[in-house]
């Protein structure tokens, strides 16, 4: 169901892309230099849907990459509780091997 769903989602998605990208092949001009003159190395010529998708793609990029930077303290905590947790695994087991070890030298206790 929940690939069924997905698809139900990416087709149109994709299609839609498709589209986009066959109506928009013409070449166009992107400089770079914030002050163009005659010539300009800062420049290329692509399809429109090129640089389009590269514009999406990079902003992608660097909004995962700014989300990453922001949630480094949740990692850095959820680092920490682990850290906790296996301290607290480790000395429970040797508090229950103590008392295994001390219930086999002084015998099963009697309850009323």
């Amino acid at each position: 169901m929940k690939t069924f769903l997905k698809w139900l989602v990416l087709a149109p998605i994709g299609a839609v892309l498709i589209a986009f990208a066959v109506t928009n092949r013409e070449p166009v001009r992107v400089i770079f230099d914030p002050l163009p003159g005659a010539y300009s190395i800062f420049e290329i010529t692509a399809p429109l849907f090129i640089v389009l998708f590269l514009a999406a793609g990079t902003g992608v990029i660097a909004g995962s990459f700014a989300t990453w930077l922001s949630q480094r303290r949740n990692r850095q905590i959820a680092r920490q509780a682990r850290a906790d947790l296996e301290r607290l695994r480790r000395e429970a087991e040797a508090l229950r091997a103590q008392l295994s070890s001390r219930t086999a030298i002084e015998g099963p206790r009697e309850t009323a």
